[in-house]
């Protein structure tokens, strides 16, 4: 199925010809119709890294392992001109040669003959390239201005002769029987983490996966045509911003069936307020209909590399009106109002995946971006591992940010079947939760320590792993120091000491007693309460303090 909406969408992809890739061309061998040396032409310009590693042309292409294979009329310069101390060169340069004579018998092309006679007299060909060259640079050859790779009849003699050897079997995408490939032609580029030369999602190397004595790629047995197909279309995805987004270890495409017009990828990468209040707006008050919205059919396809293969981590299949429906449903999820009663700035699936790491780049495993794209576009509840990652890194920085806390609440509200569009978006008064109502303790403690003696260090900083996992084992503690501040405080700052002891008499009138631990639950509802009553205006020490003052003038 996955493969068969690839290989459809190969059309849109303005694709090469058969066993061509774009491939960065450094020099141009200039050559007479006779086959004699006209001069070398250098195809860099010295505009930066990539115009000094040549010029892009669409040239033939072969996947390459370490057995002898030549690239018809351009490869690099051991292979086309014999360059290099290596004892395979002389090997590697005659199959190029007699690949070029083959194309030539076989096409009648006069300039392919012309290459063919430069090889057969010229006496010191490495010599032809400037010094500076390099045996890896990419070759290829001119005539009269023409380059003979371009010419219809030899791209046909190329797919035609790439297609020797293959079995005769079905193919798994269109279902014909024919010459399928033992190693798919192409790799895909792009993935992170992924080799160079690319990867390839059909493949196998040990008897462990080589079912039926099938080995490399024909474990899944595809056709030239349907393999290059949804080769091209990978690629083509994961090289366009419109079409992509990588997160940590994970590259995601997507693409509806028909052209369509819809995008998730700046929504889920870098959300706009704008765009996103627009999509709420939209489907709260119904403005989205089928007359309005495309019913086009809406795929995603997440990749992770693993070596040289590209490791398939998920496959999305929806519509355009519902993956709408649930980024709007996505932006609820994570919603929380800043303290001063707006809706914060949304987050993209990157930060929200990064919040669980000391060191994104490196310790980010890629079934986290899964899960939160997955959850965004097809509406699924977000995984307890999830959470359990989020309460984890809030004890070890002794801290909850806004990121982690919008991704706790996503991930308990999408548990839930039924909960107000606003549940805690901002600070509950009504819950009842040990754990919320412990986290909204300890924001208070802390505030009450600030507004007496500013420490460089809070409570926070040394209570907030145990307070959240076994509260009875340090609240005991943390009450008893509050007395000191509180009458620091009931001096100095009297505004504030009425205000944090109503909101300390508030809480403690909901907890019967402190829990002796909390469950995964409950420490993630620890943490929101923590950050809601720590963001609420009324509970920055610096806010209570400035309002006092007020009532007091």
């Amino acid at each position: 199925m996955m493969l068969q909406r690839l290989v459809e969408f190969a059309p849109r992809t303005d694709a090469p010809p058969p066993m061509y890739q774009k491939t960065r061309v450094k020099w141009l061998i200039d050559l007479s119709p006779e086959g004699k040396l006209v001069g070398v032409v250098p195809l860099t310009g010295g505009e930066g890294r990539g115009r000094e590693r040549g010029k892009e042309m669409l040239v033939p292409h072969i996947g390459r392992t370490v057995k002898i294979a030549a690239k018809l009329l351009a490869d690099n310069a051991e292979y086309v001109l014999g360059a290099g101390d290596d004892p395979k060169t002389p090997a590697r340069h005659s199959a190029f040669y007699e690949l070029v004579k083959l194309c030539g018998e076989q096409t009648g092309e006069e300039s392919v003959k012309a290459v063919q006679v430069f090889l057969e007299t010229c006496e010191d060909k490495p010599a032809v390239l400037p010094q500076e060259a390099e045996d890896g640079d990419i070759v290829t050859f001119r005539i009269e201005g023409r380059l003979p790779v371009d010419l219809p009849s030899v791209r046909r003699f190329w797919a035609t002769h790439t297609l020797s050897g293959g079995k005769s079997m079905q193919c798994l995408i269109c279902g014909n029987e024919g010459k399928v490939e033992e190693r798919l032609p192409l790799k895909i580029k792009g993935i992170p983490g992924g080799q160079v030369s690319g990867t390839s999602i059909i493949s196998a190397n040990s008897e462990a996966f080589e079912s039926y004595g099938l080995r490399a790629s024909l474990v899944g047995p595809t056709c030239r045509t349907c393999a290059e197909a949804f080769t091209n279309s990978i690629n083509y995805m994961l090289a366009s911003e419109n079409h992509r987004l990588r997160v940590g270890p994970t590259a995601f495409v997507f693409w509806t069936k028909q052209e369509a017009g819809f995008s998730p990828v700046s929504l889920l990468s870098n959300p706009d307020d704008k765009d996103v209040k627009t999509l709420l707006e939209s489907y709260r008050t119904g403005r989205y209909s089928d007359s309005t919205v495309s019913p086009e059919a809406f795929y995603a396809l997440s990749l992770s590399a693993s070596g040289g293969r590209a490791v398939l981590r998920d496959w999305l299949d929806t519509t355009v009106p519902k993956a709408q429906e649930n980024l709007a449903r996505w932006f609820r999820l994570q919603r929380l109002l800043d303290s001063d009663g707006k809706p914060g700035k949304p987050f993209g699936v990157d930060a929200l995946a990064a919040s669980l790491y000391l060191k994104p780049k490196d310790q980010m495993v890629a079934n986290v971006p899964r899960a939160l794209v997955r959850c965004a576009l097809y509406g699924e509840m977000l995984p307890n591992w999830l959470l359990a990652q989020a309460v984890g890194r809030n004890r070890a920085e002794q801290e909850v940010t806004r990121h982690r806390a919008a991704l706790i609440k996503a991930v308990l509200l999408s548990q839930m079947k039924d909960y107000k569009e606003d549940y805690m978006e901002k600070l509950d008064l009504s819950c009842t939760s040990p754990g919320y109502l412990c986290g909204r303790l300890l924001a208070e403690l802390e505030a009450a320590q600030k507004a007496a003696i500013n420490p460089r260090a809070t409570l926070v900083d040394r209570y907030y792993g145990a307070a959240s996992s076994a509260p009875a084992s340090v609240f005991g503690n943390l009450m008893r120091m509050n007395r000191a501040h509180m009458s620091t405080l009931n001096r100095d700052k009297p505004g504030i000491y009425i205000r944090i002891d109503q909101n300390l008499q508030e809480i403690l009138s909901g907890l019967k007693e402190f829990p002796k631990t909390l469950n995964l639950k409950e420490q993630a509802m620890f943490a929101l309460g923590y950050y809601h009553q720590k963001n609420a205006r009324w509970a920055k020490p610096e806010e209570v303090e400035n309002t006092n003052e007020q009532e007091e003038e």
